[in-house]
């Protein structure tokens, strides 16, 4: 069998209170999970790069684990995929966008669970497809861009259009930042956040 992983972004989705609280703290979101209880709500919890207005359960530092409640019949654009049959595999969010990683046997639900986030509401883009590696024989691996930031995107693409990971070097670090109108020091802080940023999208699993 070829098995699909998938990542779906929908814009804005409504009735999602992780959304919410990432936008008003410009904060992004890992981690996300829940689960129903027996007073008729659910309880999410999630892991965020910063302080947000939501209830600490657990504190240690980058561990930091945050909590929120939300009712039960809320159409919760995660809980709307999983009665498609798909389990959402990973959640993320960062601002107003709500991130959903998917492993799928074909490719054939996708368009069912796209009409699905449609109607609920938000704008959904497909952000990445990768085919099962083991069937091509090969190690496929997509990278979403949309986790790099503009700056850091024009600062790869300059880089590599001048040169600057051939091997031998064709350009310097200083004729890079000289090319951008910024600083060396600069051209490297942003270069190592892209770095660590594409690394954790290769291989994270």
């Amino acid at each position: 069998m070829v098995g699909i992983r998938a990542r779906l972004t929908v814009e804005e989705p409504p009735n999602c209170p992780v959304v919410e609280l990432a936008t008003e703290d410009d904060a992004r979101i890992r981690d996300v999970n829940w689960t129903a209880n027996s007073g008729g709500t659910v309880v999410e919890e999630f892991r965020a790069t910063s302080a947000v207005d939501a209830a600490t359960v657990f504190d240690a530092g980058e561990n930091t684990v945050h909590r929120v409640e939300r009712d039960n019949d809320a159409d919760c654009p995660c809980e709307i995929v999983e009665a498609l049959g798909c389990p959402v595999a990973d959640v993320r969010v960062e601002k107003n966008c709500l991130s959903l990683t998917l492993h799928l046997p074909s490719t054939d639900p996708l368009s069912g669970v796209v009409e699905e986030l449609e109607e609920l509401g938000g704008v959904v883009r497909l952000r990445y497809l990768v085919r099962d590696a083991e069937a091509e024989g090969t190690d496929a691996t997509v990278v979403d861009r949309e986790r790099l930031t503009s700056r850091q995107r024009e600062v790869l693409r300059t880089a590599y259009r001048l040169g600057y990971f051939a091997y031998p070097r064709e350009s310097s670090a200083e004729e890079v930042a000289a090319s951008l109108d910024i600083g060396t020091s600069t051209f490297a802080e942003h270069l190592a956040a892209a770095q660590s940023t594409l690394l954790e999208e290769v291989f994270e699993e």
